[in-house]
């Protein structure tokens, strides 16, 4: 679909870029509404929308299609108190955050099927408010889209916006199944980052200069972490299994320092580059 009225809630680096991006592919009115209001000043005068919302319900009203650009939390928050504009007219509603399962629980218990289709782009990045906005971004990104029982066409309709007015590619998907995904492809990386960089925080040597492994390895942990706390929450389950993985995978670097045992260490080292080799091939 090709909305004539677009509502965009939430106007960081993903939110910003997705207003941004419409308003260049000819979107012609773009609704915006960000909680932190310089951040929806800085969209207007860069022209990602066309006017601004003072609240999130008039974002919704004039619009085809609300894209809600927010955390997980702040997302089922969102559903739940525009449950009722959603229903009243024939208004298409997604959300982009990085795990479904709850939120599609949430659509399908509101009655919202023929309403809402979830949504994962994977165009983030550990910058975040406006500033961090690309109309770019979101060129060849893939997109999950995960529709609601019965909800196909609105499914497909969400689809093509992500396909005809953003650039990006989209893929239809069990929700259940792309958070499974997910845990382990971003969830867990970004765990194992927070980690490390809790790590050096804590007991690793003062007043030094990290060299391009740490930088690079904890990159992730300067992500928004009001974002990643209701993610790593709401998909701890799935989560919970890579990190026994990453357990594992240390547990066995341990014995092998431990015990002096250079071919065990050889051999974790060179089962971990051929991987790497093979993700790059």
């Amino acid at each position: 679909m090709r909305p004539e009225s677009l509502g965009v809630i939430g106007l960081g680096a993903l939110g910003g870029s997705i207003a941004w991006r419409a308003a260049q592919a000819g979107v012609p009115r773009i609704i915006g509404y960000s909680p932190v209001p310089a951040e929806a000043v800085a969209a207007l005068k860069a022209g990602a929308i066309t006017e601004i919302a003072d609240r999130p319900d008039r974002a919704v009203g004039p619009a085809d299609l609300v894209v809600l650009a927010a955390p997980p939390g702040a997302t089922l928050n969102l559903l739940r108190d525009l449950r009722g504009q959603l229903q009243a007219r024939p208004v298409l509603c997604t959300d982009v955050t990085s795990v479904k399962r709850p939120i599609m629980d949430l659509a399908e218990h509101l009655a919202l099927t023929e309403r809402f289709a979830g949504s994962h782009p994977l165009a983030g990045t550990h910058e975040s408010g406006f500033d961090a906005a690309r109309p770019s971004r979101l060129d060849g990104a893939l997109v999950y889209v995960t529709p609601l029982p019965n909800g196909e066409r609105a499914a497909r309709e969400i689809a093509d916006f992500w396909a005809g007015v953003c650039g990006a590619s989209p893929v239809l998907c069990n929700a259940a199944e792309h958070d499974r995904v997910v845990a382990w492809t971003s969830h867990l990386p970004q765990a194992v980052a927070s980690a490390l960089a809790g790590a050096l925080r804590r007991a690793g040597p003062k007043g030094v200069t990290y060299g391009p492994g740490a930088r690079d390895t904890t990159r992730l942990a300067a992500s928004n972490p009001a974002l990643w706390h209701d993610v790593l929450l709401l998909n701890r389950e799935a989560l919970l299994e890579g990190l026994d993985a990453m357990e594992g995978e240390l547990g066995r670097l341990r014995r092998a320092l431990n015990t002096g045992n250079g071919d065990e260490l050889l051999a974790w080292l060179e089962a971990a580059r051929i991987w790497r080799r093979q993700v790059d091939s």
